[in-house]
């Protein structure tokens, strides 16, 4: 039985990065994954460099997912950064709730990764392969194992593939 396998980068910060990370990926494509993906930063901090990978990975010939994550984010940002992934040919999502960079508290439109598993599905049904996170060791902000696990299951019902 063979399983598929995935790859994750994170986008480079420098021109160097981006060389070496270039040469890394082409290494890694022997392992035949069936995609990558691509890490988000706190609040959104590397969008445009996850975007550039991510469509520098579709260019390459191999399927990838951004990873998105929505805390500190309002409906219409989301709604934009969609439109921005569908137009790229993005197919994949790593839906995240990510977290904010030290010093902004809380804030944006959704609390939860399921509430924007829920809203992606709401806004562009199946247009996008939706991936969640899920811990196995228990999320360190969860009462319990048992409440980590409903979290996950409650992805699950908004629409995480």
């Amino acid at each position: 039985m063979t399983f598929p396998i995935s790859l994750e980068f994170f986008p480079p910060k420098t021109p160097e990065g981006a060389d070496k990370l270039r040469a890394a990926r082409k290494q890694l494509y022997a392992l035949k994954p069936e995609f990558c993906s691509v890490t988000y930063g706190a609040g959104g901090s590397t969008q445009d460099g996850t975007f550039g990978t991510v469509s520098e990975i579709l260019a390459e010939g191999v399927g990838a997912a951004s990873h998105f994550s929505c805390i500190g984010a309002t409906k219409a940002t989301v709604r934009e950064q969609l439109a921005r992934l569908k137009g790229m040919g993005v197919k994949r999502l790593v839906a995240l709730r990510g977290d904010l960079p030290s010093g902004y508290g809380t804030g944006g439109e959704f609390h939860y990764a399921s509430d924007l598993v829920a809203f992606i599905r709401a806004e562009t049904g199946k247009d996008f392969r939706i991936e969640v996170a899920c811990y196995p060791e228990v999320h360190p902000q969860a009462r319990s194992a048992d409440a980590d696990l409903q979290a996950f299951a409650t992805k699950v019902q908004a629409g995480a593939d």
